[in-house]
């Protein structure tokens, strides 16, 4: 791990010095080369990410596809949007919008006598071992996600901007950041806040998003795949989370009459299968649906009534703010 690291460090060192910090010259960003550096190690791991999604799970895709590739326009916009998020322009927008309201707030904490409450020193000696804490704060992050998600599901009017991930019938290893940006803005300033609550250090913050992102583009894959009955209920699996995305199954909103019963038993307000990570918490909470099944996804008005989604990123965009001032 020490090797790793080092080495990382090592390329991140590089690209700041012949990319990042000259740019950041010419544009007269010079006062912020600490973050510009930060920013290069984003990069850097959008790099990678962008690697294994070609190398690894593009062959995949092809060995064991659930459907045949029919509109790859719908995913040439996915791959812009994973250009987006991966390569760190998003975070820019973040950096420049939401963070120095977070910093000042925070700061006033500090001033006023709040500290940082530092959750891997909750028990000393065993969860400050670096292992240890990142797993601590992998569980505790899925735990907010999972709730995070399902609140996405089931308040109308952000049920309406994240609706557009749901829109893809065409599921691939690039639809995981097919998102609004306002229902990013929102997602990753919560989780932002709660990262510098807990005091989880920006290594491994850095750490925890790239482990999340390119498990989620797994799960988005479009690859006939499970882990099997144990495997299953240890990690997010392409088949449990692509039945999040099937029609009338997996992502039911407040807003729809419920569907027909699976197996017996109503699906649980809101969906199905909601886990980012782990399937703990939809097991924990009766949401967990481990059906060996790949069914068709999009949205329910999408496929029985034509609602239009929008084909490109700023239709998609524009569309999405229409949706919201609907439902406001």
């Amino acid at each position: 791990m020490e090797q790793l690291d080092q080495l990382f460090s090592s390329a991140q060192q590089w690209l700041f010095e012949w990319l990042i910090e000259p740019l950041m010259f010419r544009v007269g960003l010079g006062q912020f080369l600490e973050d510009g550096y930060a920013a290069s190690g984003w990069l850097l791991v959008g790099l990678l990410q962008i690697a294994v999604l070609v190398a690894i799970i593009g062959p995949l895709q092809r060995w064991r596809p659930v459907e045949p590739m029919t509109d790859r326009a719908a995913v040439r916009t996915d791959v812009l949007y994973t250009l987006i998020h991966r390569l760190g322009l998003f975070r820019v927008g973040l950096f420049f919008l939401v963070q120095p309201f977070t910093d000042a707030a925070f700061g006033a904490l500090r001033v006023a006598g709040f500290r940082t409450f530092h959750l891997d020193q909750l028990w000393p000696g065993v969860t400050e071992v670096p292992l240890v804490s990142f797993a601590l704060y992998l569980v505790v992050f899925d735990f907010v996600e999972y709730w995070l998600h399902r609140t996405q599901h089931r308040i109308e009017w952000w049920w309406q901007l994240h609706s557009l991930h749901h829109a893809q019938r065409q599921l691939t290893m690039w639809s995981d950041n097919r998102n609004h940006l306002l229902d990013d803005l929102l997602r990753d300033t919560l989780l932002v806040v709660l990262a510098q609550v807990i005091g989880v250090a920006p290594g491994q913050f850095v750490a925890l998003v790239a482990i999340t992102q390119l498990s989620e583009s797994l799960q988005h894959a479009n690859v006939r795949l499970w882990f099997g009955r144990i495997g299953e209920r240890l990690w997010v699996s392409p088949r449990f989370h692509r039945l999040h995305h099937s029609v009338g199954v997996g992502h039911e909103n407040a807003g729809w009459p419920q569907p027909a019963l699976i197996q017996g038993r109503s699906p649980a307000l809101g969906g199905h299968n909601f886990g980012v990570l782990l399937p703990w918490w939809d097991m924990l909470f009766g949401t967990a649906n481990f059906e060996r099944r790949w069914d068709p996804t999009g949205v329910r008005d999408q496929v029985e009534q034509g609602r239009d989604y929008g084909r490109g990123f700023w239709r998609q965009q524009w569309l999405g703010l229409k949706r919201l001032v609907g439902a406001a």
